[in-house]
């Protein structure tokens, strides 16, 4: 039942909105010659857009199980709000992208469908940048590295954010 559930939850994925729905850690049984009496799993859901994550949660708690004798429990939600490209979020990125610029950057903008404490902080109404931090690749992984140059060009245009 786990199985058909996850693969219903990942046909909820929407590639134009860039919604996404992965499987992050799965458990269940007690061996491998007997039914599972009870499985459990995360998913990691990401959403772009306010709503969609409304959109993806009823469709979630109205799964019917395949088997009826099987009992389903959903538990959690989204944590954090979608970081959209508000009308103060993308001002403070046009005067950071002149600040890049004078210091001989050509900053650009992009999505990468991460999570961070802007999400709220742009929830809220407060201008936000993302990204301003070390960069890298592999995060949360164990071969994490970060690339030092473009950490301290950010870290020059964080600089100038706060000091002009």
């Amino acid at each position: 039942e786990l199985a058909h559930f996850l693969l219903f939850v990942e046909s909820l994925e929407d590639d134009e909105l860039e919604t996404t729905a992965n499987l992050t850690v799965a458990t269940g049984g007690s061996t491998g010659n007997v039914i599972a009496e009870s499985a459990e799993a995360q998913v990691d859901l990401r959403v772009l857009k306010e709503g969609e994550d409304k959109r993806v949660d009823a469709a979630v708690h109205a799964y019917e199980p395949k088997d009826s004798r099987v009992k389903i429990e959903i538990t959690g939600g989204l944590n954090r709000p979608p970081l959209e490209p508000t009308e103060k979020n993308t001002a403070l990125f046009e005067v950071a992208k002149a600040h890049a610029a004078s210091i001989g950057i050509d900053l650009q903008g992009c999505v990468v469908g991460g999570g961070s404490d802007g999400n709220f902080t742009s929830a809220m109404g407060i201008p936000t940048l993302d990204g301003a931090g070390a960069a890298g690749r592999g995060p949360h992984a164990r071969d994490e590295q970060i690339r030092v140059k473009e950490t301290l060009d950010r870290l020059a245009i964080l600089t100038l954010l706060l000091t002009n």
